[in-house]
């Protein structure tokens, strides 16, 4: 509604009173709310894209003069015609949506391309660069672009693949943290929420495509500002998940605010579609040191204590065990003795004596297990013999009860080695519980475990308010705990910390997760007015190296995989948390990052774009892996994980090929034969998934947003 109240200060400007009548008719309907959340479905975005390159028919701004500080000329023009006056690019435009045609002849230099969330999209990527110290594992990667775009060009490569989303988006607090449509929105704006609704809705719809139906959760950070909202919104969006909203203190001593609560916390909501579920932990997050601690497996005496154990009543448990005193071990274990058999006529192995089950007055009582019960005891180290030097009267039976040994079977119970006589040591893992829904947690501190860390990896580089490393890693862990293939995506991604905690979960348990961050390469506010005072523009190498993603994200990621600085110095400090090593040692992962670009549908069509297209095939076949990233001069190529084939004359040498490999997952067929694309598909081995180029790709682009 938003855009109506536009029109109707248009139409006022023209005609006031029928602005006046229009305006009153759009008030009654104003008030007339249905339950539920109502917000403006606002004019859809638009994002600037410097650096790209002017073509025509592309949609245009104006940018303002270098050096000044003005947002310069808002509307939108259209590329007619680029040419070549006195030796400088210029571009013919035509204004788009005008009442009167008006055109301008403009510098391109002067130009930035714009494309409108409306407009159909057919993105590429560019790498700038890897990181590679985890031999075949899957790549981390990084996306450098605008978020909702980039998201589209996951619905190509990873829709509903994906295990878990955890995002942290802008808060909205009104201080400059977010923009709208190329403009920063702040406290005064009486359409803030609406718009942030609008901006999260968006993004919402697709990440909803990524996700994977069957078993996949959504996680969302935010504080006070507008979790009342983002309730109402998840739950609109995703009426078939389940939620839950949990609160997590990330500041302690509180934020001061006059004449309020001191603010400590912040919430996270944890929508679950499918079959996800939060995984039980040893950590119930309630901050308890008593909760769940570590504990000795309980050594007991065997000789049954009860009155009732005597002799007579179980006589399958009243036998001899000859113990060697030399060696200080059981030597073995006799049968069960009939009622009527005297205990000193059982004949005892040369070297050993005799120990029965015997009370200090002599009654004959009764072990705690059979014969046969007691063997497998000693066989597998469940089993021991205190005092053997001791002789009969002091020596004893000590053994593990069934559930310890179910416990060490199942795993619950951590071996750490064994005595002289092969008995087993240990202790019961934390047990798992339920965690609670309020968080309290030092390691949650966005300070020590957010900023302080990031400040060890990129010292002298400011981020605003990074999150603790150790709270995404415990959010993610209830969720990719048990899956070591996890595919994890955050398109908030900041910093990067949401990658930097999938990484320090494989070292943990050798998995081979993958994290896809996507940012953009936006210059914070104060920062932009200084670099446009010394007369730069978004696009120059010199205000791009200031951005986001080249700054803060890329470093931070690859400084955390190598454990070096971006100077080239150790990384000083450990890892504190669940398990603690220096930060230096870095991590055995891989990561490569990119930049989103934008392609035009007959370049793609015509194989002239293939170098930026590449990078999606190979995340479509799992980032593993070589990237196939020229047209092949066979004909064909095949990489670890897929195959590519370009001339369908080569197919014979192409199949064979795919077969040899093993491993392949897809099989890329570049053709506009439908009939030769299906003969290939039949001659692929099986589990081969066959994708035809670039029909597929185009089609998802053009009709999977339902725009």
């Amino acid at each position: 509604m938003s855009r109506l109240t536009d029109l109707i200060a248009q139409a006022k400007s023209k005609d006031a009173d029928l602005g006046r009548e229009l305006e009153q008719e759009f008030k009654a309907l104003a008030s007339r709310r249905s339950f539920g959340l109502n917000f403006e479905r606002h004019t859809p975005e638009s994002v600037e894209l410097p650096g790209r390159p002017i073509r025509k028919g592309d949609k245009v701004r104006v940018l303002p003069l270098r050096g000044s500080t003005e947002k310069g000329d808002k509307r939108l023009w259209k590329v007619t015609r680029t040419m070549k006056e006195r030796g400088v690019s210029v571009a013919l435009l035509d204004l788009i949506g005008a009442d009167e045609p008006e055109t301008q002849t403009i510098p391109v230099e002067n130009l930035i391309v714009v494309a409108e969330f409306r407009d159909y999209i057919y993105p590429g990527l560019v790498s700038t660069g890897k990181v590679e110290r985890g031999g075949d594992k899957p790549f981390h990667t990084v996306i450098n672009g605008e978020n909702f775009h980039a998201l589209e060009a996951l619905t190509f490569t990873h829709r509903g693949k994906v295990d878990v989303i955890y995002i942290d988006p802008p808060y909205n607090t009104g201080a400059k943290d977010w923009k709208y449509n190329n403009d920063y929105v702040e406290g005064d704006d009486l359409y803030r929420h609406s718009k942030w609704l609008a901006f999260m809705e968006r993004r919402l719809k697709i990440a909803k495509e990524l996700l994977n139906p069957s078993n996949s959760t959504l996680i969302v950070t935010i504080d006070e500002k507008e979790y009342l909202r983002l309730g109402l919104l998840l739950e609109q969006s995703f009426p078939e998940a389940q939620l839950q909203m949990v609160s997590t203190i990330i500041k302690p001593e509180g934020t001061n605010r006059f004449g309020e609560f001191s603010r400590t916390n912040e919430f996270v909501y944890v929508v679950m579609f499918g079959d996800a579920r939060v995984e039980a932990n040893h950590d119930d997050m309630s901050g308890r040191e008593t909760i769940s601690e570590e504990r000795p497996i309980e050594w007991r005496n065997l000789r049954r204590r009860e009155n009732t154990s005597v002799r007579s009543a179980r006589p399958n448990q009243f036998y001899a065990v000859f113990v060697d005193p030399e060696k200080k071990e059981i030597h073995s274990v006799g049968d069960a003795l009939a009622l009527n058999v005297d205990r000193e006529t059982v004949p005892v192995p040369d070297g050993c004596f005799a120990l029965f089950p015997l009370k200090p007055d002599g009654t004959e009582m009764l072990w705690g297990v059979t014969p046969e019960g007691l063997r497998y005891r000693i066989e597998n180290g469940f089993a021991r013999v205190r005092n053997p030097k001791s002789g009969p009267k002091k020596a004893g039976i000590q053994y593990l009860a069934s559930g310890t040994i179910e416990a060490i079977n199942a795993g619950e119970v951590v071996i750490t080695g064994k005595d002289s006589q092969g008995a087993v040591d240990g202790y019961f893992k934390k047990s798992r519980v339920m965690p609670k829904t309020t968080w309290n947690k030092a390691s949650h501190n966005a300070q020590t475990s957010g900023t302080l860390i990031l400040n060890a990896l990129l010292a002298g580089r400011k981020f605003p308010f990074p999150k603790s490393l150790y709270a995404v890693e415990d959010s993610l862990r209830f969720f990719v705990g048990n899956k070591r293939n996890a595919v994890v995506l955050d398109f908030f991604s900041g910093s990067g910390t949401t990658a930097h905690a999938v990484m320090r979960l494989n070292r943990q348990d050798a998995g081979r997760r993958q994290c896809i961050s996507i940012t953009n390469n936006e210059v914070g506010a104060d920062e932009q007015k200084a670099l446009s005072d010394a007369g730069l523009r978004p696009g120059d190498p010199d205000w791009e190296k200031w951005g986001i993603c080249d700054y803060i994200t890329k470093p931070r990621i690859r400084a955390a995989i190598t454990g070096q600085t971006p100077e080239g110095e150790p990384v000083k400090g450990d890892y504190k948390f669940t398990d603690e090593f220096p930060m230096a040692e870095g991590f055995e992962e891989n990561a490569e990052f990119f930049t989103l670009t934008y392609e035009t549908p007959v370049s793609i069509s015509h194989n002239m774009a293939f170098a930026r297209i590449a990078p999606l095939l190979w995340m479509r076949a799992g980032s593993e892996g070589r990237c196939i990233d020229t047209l092949p001069g066979a004909g064909w190529a095949v990489a670890d994980t897929y195959g590519l084939l370009t001339d369908l004359d080569t197919a014979t040498p192409f199949v064979d090929a795919v077969e040899a490999a093993g491993g392949i997952r897809i099989a890329y067929i570049v053709t506009d034969d439908d009939r030769r694309f299906q003969s290939v598909t039949q001659r692929l081995a099986e589990g081969v998934e066959p994708v035809r180029l670039y029909e597929s790709y185009l089609t998802n682009f053009r009709f999977s947003m339902g725009r």
